[in-house]
């Protein structure tokens, strides 16, 4: 190694290969390993995480799991959602968003316990060797990232149960066989990608679904809720206040129980292949639908269709792992402005895997009766101003018919 690194922090799961990952550090950069588990609201039990770091030597007192939850929602998807965000028109970057809160907390633990590095699992192919990387350079320009993925000779499952057994490593029963597909979950989504997946032409197999019920066994009659807003956020479900991290795990089991949020894609990954994934988002996909209502009615039509035109590339950042970047800040400083008066209630329609805004209110609203009404609107619009208007709109094109006209 050209320098010495004393000691890493390793982004922990517990999982076999970020096990392996461990025991590898341990051995090929002879430095103490430091794991750190984040909980994002994957539904798993983390504790089994902290035994197994224990088994393979990770003193106590460095072994960090964090509930980060609130912080999740608070700082980073809310913030997103505000922008209404959607990578290629359709992904509500559920894996993207989690990984600059991982790599936040994997360089402030650094600092805190004087490592040298920081490791990450990610693989040499997909986007989030990116993110974390990107993430932690913007954090700390000196930190050194180590990506086992990137070095080591490890190319198989198979290799990577030998190594797990040759170093008396638990592989659980059903890390034996050859997974079918793998995944990645948080409060937001949880993303299903490879094995059966990888041919685009086959459906996604019902087994791959774990946070929805199918559509067609959701319930047979609507439910109907309300979301309330404040400055773009959600604060309320149904009246009650909830806390970012509550709400969306209410908004998750009300999308789990009518079949909302399924996303079959094939994407542009930023590496440059394209890859096939299933992901399922059933609180964001609900809570997406529901700000865009109450942006309707609060939004001047200047400010929306400039939202509208920022908010591809705001997501594509994002996707990209830019998040800590200058541009994503001067860009999020504009969408946090524009939310200043989003606040009020919607109300949403959930039915067989879709979601409906059937009704709007707002203290701040833009919309009025009285100007849009069929009826007699009482000297509110003159419409003889509209021929004016349609004149003056109309003059260049007028012009250019003329000449092209001869």
């Amino acid at each position: 190694m050209a320098d010495k690194i004393n000691r890493i922090v390793l982004a922990y799961s517990g999982g076999l290969d970020t096990s392996v990952i461990l025991k590898w550090l341990q051995q090929n950069y002879q430095a103490e390993v430091v794991t750190f588990t984040a909980d994002l609201g994957q539904g798993e039990e983390l504790e089994p995480a902290r035994a197994k770091a224990e088994l393979m030597g990770v003193k106590p007192e460095h072994i960090y799991i964090d509930d980060l939850r609130e912080e999740f929602v608070r700082d980073f998807v809310f913030p997103m959602m505000r922008a209404n965000a959607l990578y290629e028109g359709l992904y509500l970057l559920g894996t993207s968003i989690a990984r600059p809160l991982i790599s936040k907390r994997l360089i402030e633990i650094a600092h805190k316990v004087g490592a040298d590095a920081v490791a990450h699992g990610a693989t040499g192919k997909g986007n989030d060797q990116v993110r974390f990387e990107l993430s932690a350079y913007a954090l700390d320009p000196d930190i050194k990232v180590i990506a086992p993925w990137r070095e080591w000779d490890l190319t198989s499952r198979t290799a990577l149960i030998d190594f797990a057994e040759k170093h008396q490593i638990p592989v659980p029963k059903d890390k034996r066989g050859e997974s079918p597909f793998s995944t990645d979950a948080n409060l937001l989504h949880t993303s299903s990608e490879g094995k059966v997946l990888e041919d685009p032409w086959d459906e996604v197999p019902d087994y791959v679904y774990s946070r929805t019920v199918n559509p067609e066994d959701a319930p047979d009659a609507p439910e109907f809720i309300t979301i309330d807003f404040e400055k773009g956020d959600g604060v309320a479900l149904n009246g009650q206040a909830m806390s970012p991290a509550t709400l969306l795990a209410a908004l998750n089991e009300l999308g789990r129980k009518h079949g909302i949020g399924r996303l079959d894609l094939v994407e542009n990954r930023f590496v440059g292949m394209k890859s096939r994934g299933m992901y399922e988002t059933p609180g964001g996909t609900i809570y997406h639908l529901a700000h865009r209502g109450i942006e309707q009615i609060t939004l001047d039509r200047g400010a929306a269709h400039l939202k509208d035109e920022l908010a591809p590339r705001y997501a594509e950042l994002i996707y990209n792992g830019f998040w800590f970047s200058p541009e994503r800040e001067m860009l999020q400083a504009a969408i946090n402005h524009s939310q200043e008066k989003v606040a009020g209630t919607v109300r949403l329609k959930l039915y067989k895997g879709g979601v409906y805004v059937v009704g709007r209110k707002s203290p701040n609203t833009l919309y009025s009766e009285k100007v849009v009404t069929f009826e007699d609107d009482q000297g509110a619009y003159d419409q003889r101003d509209a021929a004016g208007f349609i004149k003056l709109n109309a003059l260049r094109l007028r012009l250019l018919g003329r000449r092209d006209r001869g």
